[in-house]
């Protein structure tokens, strides 16, 4: 028994021991890839934002001056998500805010949108959807040009009802057969812009967070 007792001491012991060595090393790799993996995920956020944000409208940096939006109906999201603000010479210019589009034909849909100061859409692109791939999939720029249809829009100029696929009496094209995704995304885009309308103050303040949203 106590052969016994001391073999599964041992082992015991052996696996604790391998255990830590493990999770040193782990730790080790994560603090000497970090700084790498942060500069990456901030130039493919770069990458990203300038496709949607002209150069000429900022001289700033997009990446650090950014804001932490609190979670709201009108964005549909449900975790904190950070906006990324644009001034020129000092003056705001434009935003890019995160948005979901929660009823897409395969779930949800993650958008990026630009809103210029004065309410009208720079640009908007679609991050990540499980749509189907050959259908669904054209609201992806490389692949097709549609999700440019937003660009130059603005609530000054597309009232509620002409934020609506052609299918359902709204202005935006769809492609025949797959009217799901397009529908969702302008909603989304629409609600994004209305959040826009009535965040616009806190959006472009110094290091303010945003109030929660309460609208429904």
């Amino acid at each position: 028994m106590k052969r016994i007792a001391r073999s599964t001491l041992q082992t015991a012991a052996n696996l604790i021991f391998f255990a830590v060595i493990a999770t040193a090393i782990l730790a080790s790799v994560f603090f000497m890839t970090h700084d790498a993996i942060v500069k990456s995920e901030e130039a493919e956020k770069m990458k990203l934002i300038t496709q949607i944000v002209p150069t000429s409208l900022f001289d700033n940096d997009i990446i650090q001056d950014k804001l932490n939006v609190a979670p709201s109906p009108l964005l549909g999201t449900e975790d904190v998500t950070i906006a990324y603000r644009a001034r020129l010479k000092g003056e705001p210019s434009a935003v890019v805010v995160e948005s979901i589009a929660p009823d897409g034909y395969s779930g949800k849909i993650a958008l990026i949108l630009a809103v210029r100061a004065n309410g009208e859409l720079a640009g908007v692109r679609v991050v990540t959807h499980k749509e189907t791939p050959g259908l669904g999939d054209y609201i992806e720029l490389p692949k097709d040009p549609w999700i440019k249809g937003f660009d130059g829009k603005s609530r000054e100029v597309y009232k509620d009802d002409d934020w609506k696929v052609k299918k359902d009496g709204g202005q935006f094209a769809y492609m025949a057969g797959a009217t799901i995704t397009p529908r969702a995304i302008v909603k989304a885009v629409n609600k994004a812009l209305i959040y826009f309308a009535e965040n616009r103050e806190q959006l472009f303040a110094a290091n303010e967070p945003v109030k929660k949203e309460t609208r429904k």
